[in-house]
């Protein structure tokens, strides 16, 4: 089993990923600004944020798998791309980096162009999705010896589209995932059953990977 760190894992993405991580008998740390009333039974929380890059290094010692999971948005605007980078940089080589970005740098087709490029794609979103892909554009540029992987979400995968956990999804590679009607979307669990998959069997060193129904 491996010793999973989550940062921002109180938020949508982060708690689902730690209670299915725990679920399968890893160990869970989770890691947010403050630590929650209701906690995930067998997962231990810490108080860290990815605004003090040098603590959250000294409160991650140990663990084999980090995955940040905090958006690029509100206060944190303009300030995810470049301590992902720094924490990167400082954590051991032996660590695996895996990243939560939005659906922005999807491919809306094999070889074509990005989703956060396209007409449809809502003006006051693209911030937080340019400085997404901007960190996917670091960790490629990072020396070989770090491992990495990087998820795009469906289109409909937010807090105000939870779903439920069916165990399956599909993986589009550099594409987003749509259904026959062109419908994009993931539940917050399956979203966490696929990461926690990746992390126990990984088939994406140092790639981005999509993932919808």
């Amino acid at each position: 089993m491996a010793r999973i760190a989550v940062i921002g894992g109180t938020g949508y993405a982060g708690s689902n990923i730690v209670a299915e991580a725990v679920s399968r008998g890893h160990t869970v740390v989770s890691v947010a600004r403050s630590v929650p009333a209701e906690r995930v039974e067998g997962a231990t929380y810490v108080e860290g944020t990815l605004l003090d890059v040098p603590g959250l290094v000294a409160e991650l010692e140990g663990v084999d798998v980090v995955v940040s999971t905090v958006p690029a948005r509100g206060d944190m605007l303009g300030n995810v791309r470049g301590n992902v980078a720094e924490l990167a940089a400082e954590l051991p080589s032996t660590v695996r980096i895996g990243v939560v970005g939005g659906a922005g740098g999807s491919l809306v087709a094999p070889g074509g162009e990005r989703l956060v490029d396209q007409p449809s794609f809502t003006e006051e979103y693209k911030p937080e999705a340019l400085e997404a892909i901007g960190i996917l554009d670091d960790l490629r540029a990072g020396p070989a010896s770090r491992d990495w992987f990087y998820v795009h979400p469906a289109g409909g995968f937010g807090v105000w589209n939870p779903g439920e956990r069916t165990g399956s999804y599909r993986d589009g590679g550099d594409v987003l995932v749509t259904d026959d009607k062109g419908d994009s979307y993931i539940s917050g669990p399956d979203l966490a059953v696929a990461i926690v998959d990746e992390i126990e069997e990984p088939k994406h060193s140092r790639e981005r990977f999509t993932v919808g129904y």
